[in-house]
């Protein structure tokens, strides 16, 4: 099968009806808006992104390129994942290996204006708890002093906040975190605290993203709703609403935030606009694979759902809406596409990941 052209400019007219294949799915991942070069390149400096060796971090690094490809795109990680830092050198990324937790690695990095903190554990942290806190409070202390001189936009998640009825418009940046049980949220209340005490400290400009759900045909909620119906598996209601986004678009927000640093560090909630109703998800599904969904439990009166006014004021609406994502994860789910297998497990509501 032929792969189509990816466009060098993401825009709302520019969409694939389908993806060929991973290559061509993380090719259009990582396009552009036009916001995004604007942006990049109207800020001094190089770009470094702590963490790249995510699923989300690869795809941003190369869109930073993409968009600004005069300036240098530095990618940091352990580099656990085999060929992965290959890849990265192919698109013009520099990578350097480093331990976060290590003060005199990171020390020893390259002092760029401008940097993406994508590092942290959720999953898999259970007789290993020291590790889970040390990941998201002492390693965030240990970058926040090394790059006090620097703009630092940093990773967090809704999962600070409290639940609320899906009827209300979800939480907003008012409301202050609230850690719900489970030692990940709490570690990631303490995060966020430690990122903002060195901004205030050394007037560090920063950004603290309380991100949620990107999506794309291999992972996240959609494609967990879109598995689950296709195998005839009942959906779970409970969580009954969630925001989802593109991941090409959450990694398009994330690089212009860095345009939109405030001191002292201020957080912001970064998710698709729609509350997206899982049976709504499902109902779709079913149509695309002429299955009759199957469902567990009903929906509850709260949800973890988050009102993101704020940044898609700054930046504009996500470009991709819920009907290209949907076609998308049917076409990758029908064919037997690879999946990550990292699940988002946003049905979980006990904080235990």
């Amino acid at each position: 099968m032929s792969r189509p052209a990816v466009p060098n400019i993401l825009t709302a007219d520019a969409l694939p009806e389908h993806f060929v294949d991973v290559d061509h799915l993380e090719d259009f991942m990582s396009v552009p808006t036009q916001g995004v070069i604007d942006d990049l390149n109207a800020l001094d400096g190089d770009i470094m992104i702590l963490g790249v060796g995510g699923k989300i971090g690869v795809t941003m690094a190369r869109m930073a390129k993409k968009a600004a490809p005069d300036k240098r795109v530095i990618g940091v990680s352990r580099f656990s994942e085999e060929g992965l830092e290959a890849r990265l050198n192919s698109w013009g990324i520099e990578t350097i290996r480093c331990d976060l937790l290590d003060r005199d690695a990171v020390n020893a990095l390259p002092k760029v204006p401008n940097v993406i903190y994508m590092a942290g554990l959720k999953f898999d942290y259970r007789g290993r708890e020291d590790f889970l806190w040390a990941m998201n409070t002492i390693a965030p202390q240990i970058t926040a002093e090394a790059f006090r001189d620097s703009r630092v936009v940093s990773f967090s998640t809704i999962h600070v906040y409290p639940w609320s009825n899906p009827l209300h418009g979800g939480v907003t940046e008012r409301d202050l975190p609230m850690a719900r049980p489970g030692e990940y949220a709490n570690s990631v209340v303490g995060r966020e605290r430690t990122f903002q005490y060195f901004s205030r400290k050394y007037d560090t400009p920063g950004r603290i993203m309380r991100f949620v759900y990107a999506i794309d045909p291999r992972y996240g909620v959609m494609q967990e709703v879109a598995s689950w119906v296709f195998a005839g598996k009942p959906v779970p209601l409970a969580t009954s609403h969630a925001n989802v986004m593109w991941q090409g678009d959450a990694n398009a927000q994330f690089l212009r935030m860095l345009a939109h640093c405030e001191t002292p560090a201020s957080p912001i909630n970064v998710g698709g606009p729609e509350a997206l109703s899982i049976r709504y998800l499902a109902n779709r599904f079913g149509e695309a694979f002429g299955i009759e969904p199957k469902f567990a439990n009903e929906e509850a009166e709260s949800c973890l759902l988050v009102n993101c006014d704020h940044a898609n004021g700054l930046m504009g609406n996500p470009v991709v809406s819920i009907d290209p994502m949907v076609r998308w994860v049917t076409d990758w789910v029908k064919s037997g596409k690879p999946t990550l297998g990292k699940p988002s497990k946003f049905e979980v509501r006990s904080g235990e990941f």
